[in-house]
């Protein structure tokens, strides 16, 4: 088992999510984040004053699915996630070990 979280644009997810239930993903975890990478926030004015605005609002994406839907879920957020722009976020992939479902103990492949 595979765990991918993703970094995206918030207005992306609405396609990123309909894309991913198509390709049979039946769940996932959406945060609401703050972070930055290389755009390193930016400044605004409000009522004549400047600010710096250091942290981005992003939205966090995790998925706990089999090795077979990997490439197919990466490729998924990839194409629905891009918009060409710096910010456009990033995917990171890592083992699950073991997933148990907490109301019925089911562990392996029947509790994702």
């Amino acid at each position: 088992m595979k765990k991918i979280e993703a970094i995206i644009k918030p207005f992306k997810l609405d396609e990123v999510k309909d894309e991913l239930n198509k390709i049979g993903v039946l769940g996932l975890t959406v945060s609401e984040v703050k972070g930055y990478g290389r755009q390193k926030g930016h400044t605004e004015l409000y009522r004549g004053a400047e600010y710096a605005i250091d942290f981005l609002p992003k939205i966090k994406i995790e998925i706990v699915i089999t090795e077979e839907l990997v490439d197919d879920v990466i490729d998924v957020i990839k194409e629905k996630a891009q918009t060409g722009r710096i910010g456009d976020g990033k995917i990171f992939i890592s083992t699950i070990e073991e997933t148990v479902r907490i109301r019925t103990g089911e562990t392996g492949k029947k509790a994702i």
